[in-house]
């Protein structure tokens, strides 16, 4: 991915190395630390609540204690630079298609993060991977588990990285739009089942929208190189709802799913991609997903 030399966003908080408080992960059951790598994962690529996976992986809750808070890492290293310059193209690229649709986008921040830290929506753990809070309309990541995605997923390339990214900013991007809240208050009067339809479509609508943003940051700025793609559809493809679930449980519940089928999320990462419209991403008006 080429992004070197472009504008780097001031939308950053850098937090490594700081005491942000907590403890532990609730529940009461216990898990290793291969299922909570895959929850990890699926926070980073899938927006998923990772208590949500732990459950999912173990049967239950997860007593496993928070990592503990690292030294604080250099502000320049290249990875930090690469967050920084890829939200500011999300930036640019969303305030000219809002700008288009006669709206203003107001950006989110990002809080770059190690061990835990404070939110407005609780405390925010290294264990539950890159989350956005619209409370405070905030982006949380820490950049460490760039490496655990590479070693236990074989997934690399920095584009596999920027989606990450640009996937929260869909998130963002939705809670703006009121989408979200819709969902949300929607699923408190449905069944587990049900809600988790709807979760499966915010999801895959987020992942559209980060397509979208990789449509028109290609076309102002050409940030896409040979393999970017494929190596951003291989990480979809590993952590599909039912990739993941076959890796913890030998088997695969559908009605469980609350991000989306590997396939199915190519498939919405690649509607948005190729069209770069925000009205291909109706992920709610769909028949099939």
């Amino acid at each position: 991915m080429k992004w070197e030399g472009h504008r780097e966003s001031d939308q950053v908080e850098d937090r490594r190395g700081e005491d942000g408080g907590g403890g532990f992960m609730p529940g009461g059951g216990s898990l290793g630390i291969g299922s909570i790598v895959i929850a990890l994962v699926a926070s980073y690529f899938l927006g998923v609540n990772p208590l949500t996976v732990l459950n999912m992986l173990g049967g239950g809750g997860s007593s496993a204690p928070v990592q503990q808070a690292s030294p604080r890492p250099a502000a320049d290293d290249r990875t930090t630079h690469m967050v920084r310059t890829v939200l500011a193209d999300t930036e640019d690229s969303w305030s000219a298609i809002f700008r288009e649709r006669g709206a203003t986008y107001k950006a989110p921040r990002l809080v770059i993060f190690s061990g835990r830290t404070q939110t407005a929506c609780g405390t925010g753990q290294s264990a539950t991977g890159p989350f956005y809070c619209p409370l405070d309309s905030k982006i949380y990541i820490d950049l460490s588990f760039y490496r655990l995605m590479q070693q236990r997923f074989k997934v690399t390339g920095e584009f596999a990285q920027a989606y990450v990214i640009a996937h929260e900013v869909g998130h963002h991007v939705q809670n703006l739009l009121g989408i979200s809240t819709k969902v949300h208050q929607a699923q408190g009067s449905l069944s587990t089942t049900k809600a988790n339809a709807l979760s499966v479509r915010l999801e895959l609508q987020a992942d559209c929208f980060a397509g979208v943003w990789a449509y028109h940051a290609n076309q102002a700025r050409a940030i896409l190189e040979q393999g970017d793609v494929e190596a951003a559809l291989a990480a979809a493809t590993a952590i599909g709802d039912d990739a993941l679930q076959r890796q913890a449980k030998g088997e695969v519940v559908p009605d469980a799913f609350t991000h989306g089928s590997s396939a199915q999320r190519v498939r919405w990462f690649k509607r948005g991609l190729s069209t770069g419209a925000m009205t291909s991403c109706k992920t709610f008006e769909a028949r099939e997903l």
